[in-house]
């Protein structure tokens, strides 16, 4: 069956409910956790979600617009949401400042806010942000001159598979992200990718092919560490496409073996985005030990033993 045409701009506007309130002077959340390093090393991480402007990109599986603000970020807010985030947690060694959509887009984060961040960040032995592909140029360069400490950016590749990521929406190709991620890396700026599992218009099957698929591509282009989120409904779009028989959320053995066959390839770090991924286990009573093999093969970044359940089901093993 041919794929439909991509949700336009519009359409995915029209599915979406409505915003949360924000507040541009305080964060979204913050919380540390433990993250394994490049070196091997399991660190402290400080993720710091930023209240800003919304991306200007409708990428058709993306729910983080819920928080974000409707004008340009207020010049001093991201300072000020940083001084909070960091007098509420412990002590880290690293810092993702994330701020659902890209870090370099000026009307979410003004560059005459960067010498304010960076005085805030640069305590830091590594400072990780997000950001588009499309915005991935001299404007990073800028910044990392300023930073002075070890630096990497979180790219969206999402899925390899041309004709999917075609209709994610997300107004770029394959070549974009090798693009960004050669530059990044020419310039000594670590790179780590974002792949979704099971993105809409593929099958179960083809959904754990193309993650692999995806991982490998993003290898190849010279990232370091690649996160695999399971894609889910509930903005709106998803919604539609999931009710048109176009998406159907992933199972967590398929999550269970992606990060698997991630990790034996040896290419580099892989993780398993662990948020709520309890939803796609099919029994309760297997669900939270299942999690909590994945959570502690992302820091091993070795194989464990699978979860045995006597639940009967066809998800049951890892």
């Amino acid at each position: 069956m041919p794929l439909p045409p991509p949700l336009t701009d519009r359409e995915i506007l029209a599915a979406r409910g409505p915003k949360e309130s924000v507040d541009p002077w305080q964060p979204i959340a913050a919380f540390v956790e433990p993250e394994r390093q490049a070196d091997g090393r399991v660190l402290d991480v400080a993720t710091i979600f930023l209240a800003n402007r919304e991306c200007p990109f409708r990428c058709v599986y993306c729910d983080l617009w819920r928080q974000t603000l409707d004008e340009p970020t207020p010049a001093g807010a991201v300072a000020r949401q940083i001084d909070i985030a960091l007098d509420r947690l412990p002590p880290a060694s690293v810092v993702k400042l994330y701020n659902s959509g890209n870090f370099f887009d000026a009307a979410a984060i003004s560059p005459l806010d960067w010498p304010a961040i960076v005085d805030r960040v640069r305590q830091f032995e590594r400072v990780i942000v997000e950001n588009h592909p499309l915005l991935t140029d001299e404007r990073v360069l800028r910044f990392q001159e300023q930073l002075g400490t070890q630096f990497e950016v979180a790219l969206g590749l999402e899925t390899a598979h041309p004709d999917v990521l075609a209709r994610m929406n997300k107004r770029m190709t394959l070549d974009d992200f090798a693009r960004a991620a050669r530059f990044l890396v020419e310039h000594d700026i670590a790179v780590r990718a974002f792949v979704l599992l099971r993105p809409p218009f593929l099958s179960e099957a083809e959904g754990i092919e193309w993650a692999l698929k995806s991982i490998d591509f993003a290898f190849d282009s010279g990232a370091t560490c690649v996160s695999v989120i399971a894609t889910r409904a509930g903005n709106g779009a998803m919604d539609r496409l999931q009710s048109e028989g176009w998406f159907a959320p992933p199972k967590l053995s398929s999550l269970e073996q992606v990060l698997s066959a991630g990790i034996e390839s040896g290419r580099g770090r892989v993780f398993a985005d662990t948020w709520d991924i309890a939803r796609f286990a099919d029994c309760s009573r297997c669900a939270a030990a299942r999690v909590e093999r994945l959570c502690q093969m992302n820091l091993s970044q070795t194989i464990l033993p699978q979860v045995i359940c006597d639940c009967g089901r066809e998800d049951r093993l890892a």
